[in-house]
């Protein structure tokens, strides 16, 4: 079973990617591209939907299909791949989405837990061989950011400052 970071704790995913051993599953994330490709066969399905966005997706095409969504997963395949951080913004900021977003892939190191969770990001699949305690205390290790981020993390010195 598979276990991610959500909202600062280390949780078992009740998510399943289309393909794994998860017949019948109520939660289910499918790439956009297999989601374009078989639409009829996802409005029909029962159950929670998730999508995955790599990084070449526009934020743009989910517009549409974000009302229905229960989770965005964008990937970061490496820690220099950056786009998943701006559909992160995109996703919280311009299209007002507000169920989960995850971020996933090889490139969700702990070092870059604050600044994901600054694009809005709630959920958190580490790479392989990544500390989950210290990715935890890595979530507020921070507490002041020199520019605005997700409304919902407010650091002091924002905090100072606005009122």
């Amino acid at each position: 079973m598979r276990h991610i970071l959500r909202r600062r704790e280390l949780t078992a995913d009740a998510w399943h990617y289309l393909g794994e051993d998860a017949l019948g599953s109520e939660a289910v994330i499918v790439p956009l591209a297999e989601l374009r490709a078989n639409p009829a066969r996802f409005a029909a399905r029962g159950g929670r939907l998730g999508v995955r966005l790599a990084p070449v997706d526009r934020v743009e095409d989910l517009a549409g299909d974000l009302p229905r969504l229960a989770l965005v997963a964008c990937e970061f395949p490496s820690p220099g791949e950056g786009r998943g951080y701006s559909q992160g913004r995109l996703l919280r900021e311009r299209f007002r989405f507000t169920g989960e977003l995850r971020a996933v892939g090889a490139g969700v190191k702990q070092d870059l837990v604050f600044h994901l969770a600054r694009c809005g990001f709630d959920a958190l699949e580490l790479a392989p061989g990544e500390d989950s305690q210290a990715a935890i205390t890595a979530w507020g290790r921070y507490d002041v950011a020199y520019q605005p981020g997700d409304a919902r993390v407010k650091p002091r010195l924002q905090r100072f400052f606005a009122a």
